[in-house]
């Protein structure tokens, strides 16, 4: 190894602890090459699981990056600790990208997941390859000298790095599905950067932004690019995107998807979380979403967490940041509770056929804040089929405009006024119902006049000798006579002493300029009763 060109310098715990005890799991360690390859200009990166019984697991990350040369491999890949901003901090040359790498740290992840990992890259048509081995690095002193394979070879294939995970300490099977979901959580992917693991068995999965969400049963969303979110004066316009999202029903905590990300240059750099410090509302249970705030990344103090899981929120620009997302997740709150109610009313109707805020509209106003408490507490927002017949049999019982339902006015009166009285005409309406009173009598009598001329004399008076025009009974006992006579005195009553007044205009303070509902209510009761008494009438010459 003493002639290898190539050379690691460091402290020996840097790799225990930074490496190892860091990164133990696959989706962090490899999400650390996958950042070194987009930082790399790469447009797609695989990784493949290699898992033939009878032989060694694998794992083999290749991208189509820019490469390493040998002068790059031994002073920026082999040192540990480089600030990858400062170094290399302006936008590279293909996709204009900056990077993503700061604290030099990533490359001690393989450690976390394999004892053996072989480096190939190429560039300007030249390929490098060489060995770290964990045993041989642990035994060096400050130096190590990993063992070369290939140096400055001719090479046709384009620029690139494969790296080769072998001797892993992971002894379970690869879940492959599970990876890819959980990468997909931790980049914001787009045209220019894709990604793809290929199982074992040779299936291929692409990870994109689709994947992150694959499982949610989405309902509403939110776009930040929305002035009503981030107005145009705000210090953060233009400098925060992203998208929220609310599920159908409850996000399940196994998902890991409640709660919103923060991402800075396309990778996670704050686990999902409501950045409030009260989340009781059931609101939290549905959402999710990404944020992208690139600007973190442009401050003179880092503030992202090494593991990329957590920003330093004490730093006084991130509790800025804090409160602003709190404000934007608030506004999101108070917009979902307006378009879940809309939604439900939406399905409820579709579901009963009721409109139920036209129809609580049309109550009484005291009955319209008990019979909303009613609706919105049965069942809970997610139980609209369970409650969906108690809604029917309520509206059966408190139908639209129930005073003018439980009247139990005669159906031909009530329909024909309808539109009056909810429109709230209550003088015309019952000014009307007297009228079809008055066509109910002529329809039956074939008379053209009207008002008292109409009602004078169709009713008749005792001691009947001659059968009256409009007969309601036998007239076989006193009492049939009494409602005989009393028909023709209601009516004329009805007529002279409502009807008329009306109709010519209020002309003195003894007729009210404006009905009220209960008036209007007690004429039609009296028009109906006395309608209904015809039904079943006796047309005399």
């Amino acid at each position: 190894m003493s002639n290898s060109p190539f050379e690691l310098k460091f402290d020996p715990l840097t790799i225990n602890h930074l490496g190892v005890r860091m990164y133990s799991t696959l989706p962090p360690a490899l999400a650390e090459i996958i950042s070194n390859s987009y930082d790399a200009d790469a447009s797609a990166v695989s990784i493949t699981l290699i898992e033939d019984k009878g032989r060694p697991k694998e794992i083999k990350v290749t991208d189509d990056g820019i490469g390493l040369s040998l002068d790059e491999i031994n002073e920026k890949f082999l040192v540990i600790g480089r600030n990858r901003r400062i170094d290399d901090g302006n936008p590279s040359v293909k996709f204009g990208r900056l990077p993503t790498g700061k604290k030099g740290l990533g490359k001690l992840a393989l450690f976390g997941l394999a004892k053996t990992i072989t480096i190939l890259s190429r560039k300007n048509g030249k390929q490098n390859e060489f060995v770290l081995d964990w045993d041989d690095l642990n035994q060096a002193a400050g130096k190590y000298h990993p063992k070369s394979i290939q140096i400055d070879q001719p090479t046709p294939d384009g620029n690139g790095t494969t790296i080769t995970l072998t001797n892993l300490k992971r002894e379970s099977p690869f879940d492959c599905s599970g990876l890819a979901d959980s990468l997909s959580k931790i980049f914001i992917f787009d045209d220019t950067f894709n990604l793809s693991i290929t199982s074992p068995l040779g299936e291929k999965i692409v990870i994109d932004n689709f994947r992150k969400y694959n499982t949610l049963d989405k309902e509403f969303e939110w776009d930040l690019a929305s002035t009503t979110l981030i107005p145009s004066d705000s210090i953060y316009f233009g400098k925060v995107v992203g998208i929220l999202s609310t599920s159908k029903k409850p996000i399940a905590p196994s998902s890991e998807l409640r709660g919103v990300a923060l991402f800075s240059r396309g990778k996670l750099v704050n686990a999902r979380e409501f950045y409030s410090s009260s989340t009781s509302s059931h609101f939290y249970q549905y959402l999710t979403g990404w944020i992208s705030v690139d600007f973190i990344d442009l401050l003179d103090e880092d503030v992202i967490s090494t593991n990329r899981q957590s920003i330093d929120w004490d730093h006084p620009e991130m509790m800025e940041l804090r409160k602003f997302l709190f404000e934007i997740i608030n506004k999101v709150n108070s917009d979902w509770r307006i378009k879940r109610k809309n939604s439900k009313d939406l399905h409820l109707q579709q579901e009963t056929g009721i409109n139920t805020v036209a129809w609580i509209n049309s109550l009484p106003a005291e009955m319209q804040q008990q019979t909303r408490q009613i609706i919105e507490s049965l069942g809970g927002e997610d139980a609209l089929g369970n409650f969906t017949p108690v809604i029917r049999a309520l509206h059966d019982l408190i139908p639209e405009y129930p005073l003018l339902h439980w009247r139990h006015l005669h159906v031909g009166i009530r329909e024909r006024v309808r539109n009056y009285y909810i429109n709230h005409q209550y003088g015309e309406a019952a000014s009307q119902g007297v009228q079809i009173y008055c066509e109910i009598i002529r329809t039956l009598t074939g008379k053209t006049t009207d008002g008292n001329d109409l009602v004078n004399g169709v009713f008749g008076g005792k001691p009947f000798a001659v059968p009256p025009n409009l007969q309601l009974n036998d007239l076989a006992t006193e009492s049939k006579k009494n409602i005989q006579e009393g028909q023709g005195h209601l009516s004329r009553g009805l007529v002279t002493g409502f009807r008329n007044p009306i109709a010519h205009g209020p002309i003195d303070s003894s007729v009210p300029a404006v009905f009220s509902e209960l008036d209007c209510l007690n004429v039609l009761s009296l028009v109906s009763y006395l309608a209904t008494r015809l039904d079943g009438a006796t047309v005399n010459p």
